[in-house]
């Protein structure tokens, strides 16, 4: 993607494994914090025909990590989230607690935030897919799809980066994000969290419902 974050050559793949092109070791510095905000932000402007819509060539049936996603697209993202990013994996994880999620849904529309046109996402954006370089920061291991710019950033958030707050100003600078982003972070965690819950089990149906109670409880922005 032209200005964004640079990415390792495929050099080779089949079922089960993957051979990528070195990245040079690096350690996190806050100028290249400062620029993968600015790239990231390029990035999302690239936008998507669609919030679901997979990368050009992709398919529908997609992965992140080793459970199946669905790329299918929607014009709304609230109704796209709610079926596609929450009740999917509800379905499927162990959970101590569902109809919090039922509420969220219902309410999505109103917790959203002002409405955005879908961004090109990188879809996994944990801290173990970027990788800090001698020449900046690259990424790897993509769940691309067309969503809300907000949980790309969320998903930093909830497993941690250095110089965090650096890559958001730098972002911000470039792309501003609206009003009460803050707030809406557990509402855009929900994703990784039921993902991780499909996977792991344990503790991540806890921090999911405890997300799902968090993103209830903000205040939304409204209009004077």
């Amino acid at each position: 993607m032209p200005g964004g974050p640079p990415v390792p050559e495929v050099l080779a793949a089949e079922a089960d494994w993957l051979v990528l092109d070195e990245v040079p070791a690096g350690s996190p510095s806050r100028e290249h914090a400062a620029e993968f905000g600015r790239r990231l932000a390029a990035l999302h402007a690239a936008g998507a025909p669609a919030f679901g819509a997979p990368p050009p060539g992709g398919a529908v049936e997609a992965r992140i990590g080793g459970t199946a996603m669905r790329n299918v697209p929607g014009d709304s993202w609230p109704e796209w989230f709610a079926e596609h990013r929450i009740q999917a994996y509800v379905e499927r994880a162990d959970l101590p607690e569902r109809r919090v999620f039922d509420e969220v849904c219902a309410r999505l529309s109103e917790l959203a935030g002002p409405p955005e046109p879908p961004a090109r996402l990188h879809g996994d954006l944990w801290s173990g897919n970027v990788l800090w370089s001698s020449t900046g920061v690259w990424l790897i291991d993509p769940a691309a799809h067309g969503g809300h710019r907000e949980t790309d950033l969320a998903m930093l958030t909830l497993f941690g980066l250095p110089h965090l707050e650096t890559v958001l100003a730098a972002y911000d600078e470039v792309a501003p994000l609206a009003d009460g982003r803050r707030a809406r972070v557990p509402l855009h965690q929900l994703f990784p969290l039921l993902v991780h819950a499909v996977l792991f089990g344990g503790g991540y149906g806890h921090q999911a419902v405890a997300a799902a109670h968090s993103a209830l409880a903000q205040r939304p922005i409204t209009e004077p």
